[in-house]
């Protein structure tokens, strides 16, 4: 099964504790703090593989965590760092924010990579906090949780030029007429079910990398049929072959359906390089229409022209015995090269969030007050609660996110609960 859309739920690691410790040596009765750092919790990237082709790895495995960071030790070890947890994805994969929608990263070139969840820092140890007042520190920092994300992957396959027109146009046996592809053949439509892509070498210096785009029926641009799965896949090609049915009742007709559908679907498409194609020319009875075709295809041209980009020159071809094949292709070539290249980008950045991590929202429940957000959830899961030091350090927090005035502002009284993310703590003035 060729699959080209899936979610999957990924977590970063967390980072690992900072620890409470001081030195004990012989003749040392009061050694000073020695409580090492925790290690960061380990990144989750999405690596570009020139090896796959399709999302089908996400099929039966969809979540996924890296390594969280070891704990800190005495003598101020710091804990081992989690191991980054690496996933292949096929060329041109393009990440969304399951949620929300939004675009995460687009990535086409082999070996790019994608941070779509940071690890955890580690927990700072004892040792860090002891100055020349606070010489014997009882307080330390829980390493700080890993990110989840639920993100949908979207798979647009990459190739110079993209192959349209209506089912059973013969655009399979094209590809394989000039490709060492092996699509599916048959004389039915719909024999396409999934994109096919292939290499045609013309010569020592001109390749091309061609996608079978399963045929397009009306209304493909609203998903019926196979419709969005596959119009997708033509946003990245620059060049367009648009094969005709010489058997069909209209090919003007199919034509001009074809390209409103790519149009309604996305205007870009509809302007992109075309090289018009009237497949089956080694039948009589295409053969004896063709003028009439050429002449209705111009004539529709003359009306709708400023809409499409067509070539002016019109091909005859017959996939099954290669007549103009290769005439054609050194044509698409030509007009490959004279189109913009895509802009592309082999860095791309670690994905973060824009919201402002230090905002919260305090809600009144049945059973007390929940406070929510990012940074102040973060403090409370990186607290030590049975240390007294860091339950202070943390109600300095709540002062400086400005929590604590808020609650007050809010109403709170003594021994009402407050939760904080996944922490119940009771209020004491």
């Amino acid at each position: 099964m060729f699959v080209d859309e899936t979610e999957i739920f990924v977590q970063s690691g967390k980072g690992g504790d900072g620890v409470v410790h001081f030195r004990r040596e012989k003749y040392v009765p009061r050694g000073g703090p020695d409580g090492g750092d925790g290690g960061k919790g380990g990144d989750v990237l999405l690596e570009v593989v020139a090896t796959l082709n399709t999302l089908n790895a996400f099929q039966h495995k969809r979540k996924f965590s890296a390594q969280n960071g070891a704990n800190g030790a005495k003598q101020n070890m710091t804990g081992r760092t989690g191991d980054d947890l690496v996933l292949p994805v096929p060329p041109g994969t393009v990440v969304y924010e399951a949620q929300t929608g939004e675009l995460i990263g687009d990535l086409v070139e082999v070996g790019q990579r994608l941070i779509v969840a940071k690890g955890g820092r580690g927990g700072r140890g004892n040792a860090r906090f002891a100055n020349s007042v606070r010489q014997v520190p009882r307080i330390a920092e829980r390493g700080e949780p890993g990110e989840e994300r639920t993100l949908r992957l979207e798979l647009k396959l990459i190739a110079d030029i993209g192959i349209v027109g209506v089912p059973n146009a013969g655009k399979s046996t094209f590809l394989a007429a000039t490709t060492k592809a092996r699509p599916k053949i048959g004389d039915y439509p719909f024999t396409t079910l999934e994109p096919n892509l292939g290499v045609a070498s013309l010569d020592d210096e001109t390749t091309l990398i061609l996608a079978d785009i399963p045929g397009l029926i009306e209304g493909a641009h609203q998903g019926v049929g196979l419709g969005h799965d596959f119009l997708r896949h033509i946003q990245r090609t620059r060049v367009l072959i648009h094969l005709l049915d010489g058997l069909a009742d209209d090919p003007a007709l199919d034509f001009a359906q074809i390209n409103s559908e790519l149009a309604l679907f996305d205007p870009d498409l509809a302007r992109k390089p075309q090289i018009v194609a009237l497949n089956k020319i080694d039948l009589d009875d295409v053969l004896s229409r063709w003028p009439a075709i050429q002449s209705r295809l111009k004539q529709h041209l003359a009306r709708h022209g400023k809409d499409v980009n067509v070539d002016a020159e019109f091909f005859a071809i017959s996939a099954a015995t290669g007549k103009d094949v290769r005439r054609l292709l050194y044509r698409a070539a030509q007009l490959l090269q004279e189109a913009p290249a895509a802009v592309q980008s082999s860095e791309m950045p670690v994905y973060r969030v824009e919201n402002d991590p230090k905002a919260f929202s305090i809600t009144q429940t049945s059973d007390g007050w929940q406070v929510r957000g990012q940074a102040i959830e973060r403090a409370a899961s990186m607290t030590y609660w049975e240390h007294y030091e860091s339950v202070r350090r943390f109600q300095r927090i709540l002062e400086t996110l400005g929590v604590d005035k808020a609650l007050r502002e809010a109403g709170v009284q003594n021994g009402d609960t407050v939760m904080i993310g996944d922490f119940e703590l009771e209020w004491q003035d």
